[in-house]
């Protein structure tokens, strides 16, 4: 769906965030991301006292979907292209999980509109052309009281966004995106996190996520 949601990060700038843009990519290669579920959405997660409903907004091959299956969550899967859906159904099949996750390419605001909410709504690394804000405003309604809503990014000041300017632009600070909800309703944490990871060639890499983490009050 965008630069790195729900898959672990590639080096290659995405310069268009369009459906058919991430379409013609899916289908260049036959596979974009590790496959792998990301680290910070583990992070935030696999703490939480008791899985749900989650709604996972760009699930793109499927490694997060997967993953919040396995831990018991009913999850509503969202992405842009029907390529990397269809590889995150079998990813899902060949986990035994399918029955636990309905994938679905519906725009964002009806299927809100329909289907929620839920007790977990993330989104990792989706960065919609619309922003951070933007995107924060349209998953808030989608938590269930008592529900949280995980939003992770690119920092601006991530050496990886810097590289490209596209990502750049559409990269976002996690406090000032959580300025759209509502302090009386939520316990929201914002903050600026750092990890490395290894590339193919043994290299250490630094990312520089922000990190919304937010709880609607029951």
């Amino acid at each position: 769906m965008t630069e790195t949601h729900t898959h672990h990060h590639t080096d290659e700038p995405t310069g268009d965030f369009s459906r058919a843009a991430w379409e013609e990519r899916y289908q260049s290669r036959p596979a974009v991301w590790s496959g792998q579920p990301n680290q910070p959405l583990v992070d935030e997660v696999e703490h939480l006292s008791e899985p749900g409903t989650a709604l996972e907004v760009g699930c793109g091959e499927g490694a997060d979907a997967v993953w919040l299956a396995g831990q018991g969550w009913l999850v509503t899967a969202v992405d842009l292209s029907p390529t990397a859906l269809e590889r995150a159904r079998i990813r899902a099949e060949e986990a035994a999980v399918a029955h636990h996750i309905t994938f679905t390419d519906e725009p964002l605001e009806p299927l809100i509109a329909t289907a929620g909410p839920w007790n977990l709504v993330t989104s990792l690394y989706t960065h919609p052309e619309r922003g951070g804000r933007w995107l924060v405003e349209t998953l808030a309604p989608a938590v269930a009281p008592g529900g949280m809503l995980l939003v992770i990014g690119h920092h601006p000041t991530d050496p990886h966004a810097a590289e490209h300017p596209q990502l750049r632009d559409a990269a976002f600070d996690a406090a000032a995106v959580a300025d759209a909800l509502d302090r009386t309703a939520w316990e929201v944490s914002a903050t600026v996190r750092e990890r490395t990871t290894r590339t193919a060639d043994g290299h250490e890499r630094l990312w520089r996520d922000s990190v919304l983490a937010a709880r609607r009050h029951g």
